[in-house]
């Protein structure tokens, strides 16, 4: 079975090329040619599929040929919000296999204890796409930069918040739940993952104030990319299949 080419192009149907990075990944790596029929998707839940009608150095010329509204596979939003780690080869990691598993949008917290004050988001943009089109889905999680933690808490409105921290009850915070008992599936949903420090008791109590529950991801101490990865699993199988 001959190999399906997939690209992303936003606004799809309403142009007729790709975008000049992957106009020269299909014509100078794939060598597609006119009549080849290649997967478009457009990050927002349709796929289209289209032939190729034209083919020079660095364009890629289309027509639709079919096209299709996906539905998105889990119901509730699913938003990671976590501080990013001292070596930025690690959020690397988080952001591709976060957007292979199914996310709908990931924020970068600056918190008290934060190491990483930059990020270089065009970078984590281009993974974000890349791991969109090697799981083949039609809708791309939203990628926010840098943003002051205590800004957050103020304006996030999603239904269910979580914070997951190390604290134990002698801090004077709230009770700690797991986050699989305190998890109702189909809700839109978000869960905060702090630095290597930790975030803050301060930062803890904000939360806890605005109406979030403190929980606990395992018994075992984990990394801050682990951890983050751990809640997005649990945010997608509930909301995936409304545990």
């Amino acid at each position: 079975m001959k190999e399906q080419h997939f690209f992303y192009v936003p606004n799809a149907k309403n142009v007729d090329q790709l975008p000049d990075e992957e106009a020269q990944h299909a014509v100078r790596v794939l060598r597609l040619r006119e009549g080849d029929d290649i997967m478009l998707t457009d990050g927002e839940g349709s796929f289209c599929t289209a032939r190729i009608t034209e083919v020079g150095k660095s364009v890629c010329r289309y027509e639709i040929v079919d096209s299709q509204q996906q539905t998105c596979p889990w119901k509730g939003k699913i938003h990671l919000a976590v501080a990013p780690t001292k070596h930025l080869d690690r959020m690397e990691w988080l952001v591709e296999k976060a957007t292979e598993i199914g996310i709908d949008e990931l924020t970068f917290l600056n918190c008290t204890f934060s190491e990483r004050k930059v990020l270089k988001l065009p970078r984590l943009e281009r993974i974000v796409v890349s791991a969109m089109k090697q799981s083949k889905q039609a809708f791309k999680p939203v990628l926010n930069d840098l943003v002051d933690v205590k800004e957050f808490l103020r304006k996030t409105t999603e239904q269910q918040r979580f914070i997951c921290h190390c604290y134990g009850p002698e801090s004077g915070l709230g009770q700690v739940k797991d986050l699989t008992e305190a998890m109702v599936g189909g809700k839109d949903t978000v869960i905060l993952i702090g630095p290597e420090g930790d975030f803050s008791v301060d930062e803890v109590k904000l939360a806890e104030s605005l109406g979030f529950q403190s929980v606990s991801l395992s018994k075992n101490r984990l990394r801050t990319e682990t951890a983050a990865l751990v809640a997005v699993h649990i945010l997608s199988l509930f909301n995936t299949y409304n545990l």
